[in-house]
C-alpha cells in the first residue's frame, strides 16, 4: 500500500524532473546570484541526511576575484598534470573539455566536512567513520538539485590539489574539503551530459547494474 503522504503526481514529476536535467555546468552567464537564492540553495543543503546528525558539513561561500584566481591556478597545476597522464586520442579529448567555470560563475563554493563535530562518538559512524564525508555529499546532491530548480547550473571542480585548497581558503587542518563548485547562471542545460555528449563515456545501462541478492546475480 502506499503511504498517503505520497505526494501529488505533478510534485512527483517536478522532483523526477529536476534529477534528471542536473547538469555539471562548467559555461557561466556573467550575472550576480541574490543571497537569498543562495541561503535558499544552502538551507537545502543543510537539510540533507547525515550519520548521527552530525551535520558535518561548512558551507565556505566565496566571491573575491583573488581568491578565485589562485584556486584557478591551483586548478591549472592539477589539470596538467591528469592531461599528461593521457596519449593518442584520450589525450585530444580531454585537451577540448572545458572542466571548470571558476572565474566565469557568479560564486564558488566549497563544501566542507569536519569529523571532530559532535565529538568522538556519532551514532551510526562507529564502524565506517567515511559516513560523515558521505553526509556532506548528500548536502552537496541537495544543493546541487535545488540549484537546477532555480534554472542556476553548479559544476564540481574535482581536479584540485585539497592541501593547496586549505592553504587558500585557511581551511583547519583537521577539517576536509569535499566539493569545491562553481555556482551561477548557465549558458544552456545539455540535453545530456556534457562528457558524453563529447564522447568521453557513455552512461552505462541500469540493468547491468543491477543485482539481487547477492553479488553478480540478475535477474529477478
Amino acid at each position: 500500500m502506499i503511504s498517503t503522504d505520497k505526494f501529488s503526481d505533478d510534485k512527483l514529476d517536478a522532483i523526477y524532473e529536476t534529477i534528471f536535467k542536473r547538469r555539471d555546468v562548467r559555461k557561466f552567464r556573467p550575472a550576480d546570484l541574490p543571497d537569498e537564492v543562495l541561503y535558499r540553495l544552502i538551507k537545502a543543503a543543510h537539510h540533507a541526511p547525515s550519520v548521527g546528525f552530525m551535520q558535518p558539513w561548512n558551507f565556505l561561500v566565496v566571491r573575491d576575484t583573488d581568491t578565485r584566481r589562485r584556486v584557478k591556478e591551483s586548478f591549472a597545476s592539477a589539470n596538467k598534470a591528469a592531461f599528461d597522464m593521457l596519449e593518442g586520442e584520450r589525450k585530444d579529448k580531454y585537451s577540448k573539455l572545458k572542466l571548470e567555470g571558476i572565474m566565469e560563475s557568479s560564486l564558488n563554493i566549497c563544501f566542507t566536512c569536519d569529523p571532530t563535530r559532535s565529538g568522538p562518538f556519532v551514532l551510526g559512524r562507529t564502524t565506517i567513520p567515511e559516513t560523515d564525508v558521505y553526509s556532506v555529499c548528500c548536502a552537496v546532491e541537495n544543493f546541487w538539485l535545488a540549484a537546477r530548480a532555480e534554472g542556476l547550473g553548479a559544476g564540481w571542480v574535482s581536479i584540485l590539489d585539497n592541501e593547496k585548497l586549505k592553504e587558500i581558503l585557511e581551511i583547519p587542518a583537521h577539517v576536509v574539503p569535499v566539493a569545491y563548485l562553481c555556482v551561477g547562471v548557465p549558458e544552456e542545460f545539455y540535453a545530456e551530459p556534457e562528457l558524453q555528449t563529447a564522447g568521453w563515456r557513455e552512461r552505462l545501462p541500469m540493468e547491468d547494474l543491477i543485482y539481487h541478492e547477492k553479488w553478480g546475480r540478475s535477474g529477478g
